[in-house]
């Protein structure tokens, strides 16, 4: 909760602070990576940075945070914070990086708004930066401590077994732990970060999903590659050298969206390299035998661009309660939809839960049908690959 004397500054200058904040964060990081080199070239992603994904997702969770704290006071925004907490336990930040980029942050408020930071206006967003850095540091103290590890220490060598070519641009990995030790427990819809060398001596990590079932004894990821430089860093890196044999950096498994206990009926909706985690959900469903009702709707380009389609409808098939419903740019003979995928249209069982990845376009316009459908904000979950720019949804 912020401070009697912080409130009002802060709600007076929010408007100016959230005008200016992509500029602010511009500013940070160039001050950050001017002064730390080693956290562009060996945590953050390079792609991010240049399309300037990372300082609009910088921005939208401070001004988000900042906006929580004023119209829900004395209550913390959980969601947004645990996305963000499991996230960066994936990446190994630690609290001693808050203190750096809380001196850095500053420093670029302080340049871009000039005399406008007065003393009080610095205290009073001193307040809500610690307010949310301290939440953040607890909540990632809690996902390293339920992990095992000390904090940051979440990086695991890992073997290529397989390679699977799934799709032209689409491949698959098995892996297991190169101390031969079994492979740690996750929950469905987890994902791990992979850090790989680049020929420019970079460690660039990436976050794949895990996309088959847990208590598997290998893991599996399944890797689109991403063209474009640096964007594709690492995708182009693993398509053109990952082999069997191949040692990779890797974490432990973290994410918040994941599979719900229970047998009350969801919805799992999909685009694109989206339906991995869906994969690893379906997969464990049909592993533990389960009954409830399952709605699974993904969109693709085409048949041929689906990765793991005939495993997803093996899964669905599987299941006694599912219904599949596809939707293809290019459907051909296949029997699916021609177009976006329309939920609207779907018949959804009374208290359908919906789970959701894929481009944000895609994302969007399903939530939006879910919410004219009836469906409840709090029940439509969602997981965005690189930087959440909803974090506002």
């Amino acid at each position: 909760m912020l401070s009697e004397q912080a409130t009002p500054v802060v709600r007076a200058t929010l408007p100016v602070v959230g005008a200016s904040l992509e500029q602010i964060t511009d500013r940070f990081y160039a001050g950050l990576f001017d002064a730390h080199p080693e956290l562009l070239r060996d945590m953050f992603n390079r792609g991010n940075q240049a399309t300037g994904d990372q300082r609009r997702a910088l921005a939208g969770s401070i001004a988000a945070f900042a906006g929580a704290l004023l119209e829900h006071p004395g209550t913390r925004p959980d969601v947004m914070l645990g996305r963000i907490a499991h996230k960066h336990a994936s990446l190994g930040v630690t609290s001693e990086q808050y203190k750096i980029v809380h001196q850095h942050l500053f420093a670029a408020i302080v340049d871009v708004l000039g005399e406008a930071v007065t003393p009080e206006v610095a205290a009073a967003w001193d307040e809500v930066y610690w307010l949310m850095a301290n939440a953040l540091i607890a909540l990632e103290a809690g996902l390293y401590a339920q992990a095992g590890v000390a904090e940051g220490e979440v990086g695991l060598p890992m073997e290529i077994v397989e390679r699977h070519e799934e799709t032209p641009d689409t491949v698959s990995f098995l892996l297991r732990r190169a101390d031969g030790r079994p492979v740690e427990a996750f929950r469905p819809g987890q994902y791990v970060s992979v850090q790989v060398e680049l020929p420019d001596g970079a460690r660039q990590i990436r976050q794949y999903s895990l996309s088959s079932a847990p208590g598997r004894p290998l893991w599996r990821i399944t890797v689109k590659r991403i063209d474009g430089d640096p964007g594709g860093e690492v995708s182009s890196w693993l398509h053109a050298h990952g082999a069997p044999g191949d040692v990779l950096s890797v974490s432990l498994p973290f994410g918040d969206l994941v599979l719900p206990e229970g047998d009350a009926p969801i919805l799992l909706a999909s685009a694109g390299i989206g339906s991995t985690p869906m994969l690893a959900m379906l997969d464990h469903l049909v592993r533990t035998g389960s009954t409830r009702p399952v709605t699974v709707v993904h969109a693709d380009r085409s048949p041929a661009t689906h990765a793991h389609r005939e495993e997803l409808l093996s899964l669905v098939d599987a299941l006694p309660d599912a219904r599949l419903h596809l939707w293809y740019e290019e459907p051909g003979d296949s029997g699916a939809r021609q177009g976006r995928a329309e939920v609207a249209l779907l018949d959804l069982p009374a208290g359908t839960t919906a789970y959701l990845c894929g481009p944000l376009p895609f994302m969007r316009a399903v939530r939006g049908d879910l919410l004219g459908r009836g469906i409840a904000a709090a029940d439509v979950h969602y997981e965005v690959f690189g930087p959440d720019l909803w974090l506002g949804a």
